[in-house]
């Protein structure tokens, strides 16, 4: 809009100046063919005063004083008589006058001057008997394209901002929707939030299609998380109740022992020595029912906000997987060169549950009288975290869980896609690994956070 204006405004600037040249053009003309046919005669009898009074004359007539000055030479090029004797005397070389003023039929006004010089010949009867410089005043035509200039200059100014605030509204009213789109979509971090039916009314046809494709995609979106959400709940109450199975045996074998020992308290309680082995012996199995019960509400609860993790960390999963190796007849290897300063780096939570299902995928892979080994170590950028078992390795199903964030169905591992996506908040890389005799998976978590010695 503005390059237009500015287009526009030379435009007529420029006609502006085509107009007034011709007019200066015509006037001169006008001015030395009359001039020519009266003072043809005086010049060729060299009558000074009455080529001056034909020249004051010629001055005075002039309307708006627009002649400022002549003055006529000779043939040979001295001044004959001017209209101001003072600057151009009898007797002077013509020549001063001519040298910065333009001959007639080349006139070109650029309006920047107010005032123009012209020379012509001086013809009378076809011959060549002088030469006429005149200076024009054109004062009031420079203020009058300066004039122009500024009303248009000021029309555009104002025309320019009437179609810049038109335009403003008018794409601001355009852009709404995609405004109500950006804000819809930045609201939510985890899945899009859906346009309202009322703010669908407000969208014109090709916005509101646009809209109801974004409702689709932002309901699907929310679908696929909450889907995933229950998925990964799933996985974890699998993990759980396998585990609680292991566990429910831990708990029920000491039973027997520990109502034995209440029976024959009862039955010797005149006999201090058995009362007091007896005791000793429920103390012992309480102590270990306690134990189990402690690391179990502690493995169900799963704070990402809580605390860092430690050795302590380590001996529980050692005590929960126990039952599952027991029971299996398996062989565990527990290599932890990891010191407490380090594993604070990481939260207690998330670590447990990764290593916890891992494990349970390992005992289940190695089978009756397999072997299962963890060994973690410290490296410069973080916990590196390596669980092998002898089974035959992980399948596709279940190695896409571990590796990929596609949506899968259910099945192929306990809590496989929880360890995923536990590494994958933490910023880990897992990696699988299979050898003739065994399968290994190895995870590398980066140190979260410094922390003082």
């Amino acid at each position: 809009m503005v390059l237009l204006g500015i287009v526009a405004s030379q435009q007529v600037l420029r006609t502006l100046g085509l107009v007034q040249t011709e007019r200066i053009r015509e006037l001169a003309t006008t001015h030395v063919e009359a001039l020519s046919v009266a003072l043809g005669p005086l010049v060729l009898r060299n009558d000074v005063w009455e080529v001056y009074d034909t020249l004051e004359r010629a001055a005075s007539a002039s309307s708006k004083g627009r002649i400022a000055f002549t003055a006529v030479s000779d043939a040979s090029g001295q001044v004959l008589a001017a209209s101001d004797p003072f600057r151009a005397p009898t007797g002077s070389p013509f020549d001063a006058l001519a040298q910065e003023a333009q001959a007639l039929a080349g006139l070109n006004f650029s309006g920047s001057q107010a005032t123009i010089r012209l020379t012509a010949p001086l013809v009378f009867q076809g011959r060549r008997v002088g030469r006429i410089a005149t200076e024009l005043n054109v004062a009031d035509l420079v203020a009058e394209r300066a004039r122009v200039a500024r009303l248009l200059v000021l029309w555009n100014a104002l025309v320019t901002g009437g179609l810049a605030l038109v335009g403003f509204f008018a794409m601001r009213r355009m852009m709404a929707p995609v405004t109500l789109l950006a804000e819809k979509m930045s609201v939510s971090a985890e899945a899009p939030e859906p346009i309202t039916d009322r703010e669908l009314l407000s969208m014109e046809s090709e916005f509101g299609r646009l809209a109801r494709t974004y409702n689709t995609m932002a309901n699907a979106v929310r679908e696929k998380a909450e889907a995933e959400r229950r998925l990964a709940e799933r996985e974890r109450f699998v993990s759980l109740g396998r585990l609680s199975s292991s566990l429910a045996h831990e708990i029920n074998n000491p039973l027997g022992g520990l109502l034995n020992a209440t029976d024959t308290i009862q039955t010797y309680a005149d006999n201090p020595e058995v009362v007091r082995k007896s005791t000793e012996l429920l103390e012992r199995g309480l102590r270990h029912l306690r134990d189990v019960v402690r690391v179990t509400l502690e493995q169900n609860r799963i704070d990402r906000a809580g605390s860092p993790a430690g050795p302590d960390d380590f001996e529980d999963l050692q005590l929960l997987i126990g039952p599952e190796i027991r029971r299996r007849a398996q062989k565990l290897v527990w290599e932890i060169e990891v010191d407490q300063v380090t594993l604070a780096r990481f939260p207690s939570a998330q670590l447990r549950q990764i290593l916890l299902n891992l494990l349970l995928n390992a005992c289940s892979a190695a089978g009756q009288g397999g072997e299962v080994s963890l060994r973690a170590t410290e490296e410069e950028t973080g916990l590196r975290l390596r669980v092998v078992d002898s089974g035959p390795g992980l399948d596709d199903a279940a190695r896409q869980r571990l590796l990929s964030s596609d949506p899968v169905p259910p099945g192929g591992g306990v809590g496989l896609r929880l360890v995923h996506d536990l590494v994958h908040d933490m910023n880990g890389k897992i990696e699988v690994q299979r050898t003739s005799s065994a399968n290994a998976i190895e995870l590398v978590l980066p140190y979260a956070k410094e922390v003082d010695n």
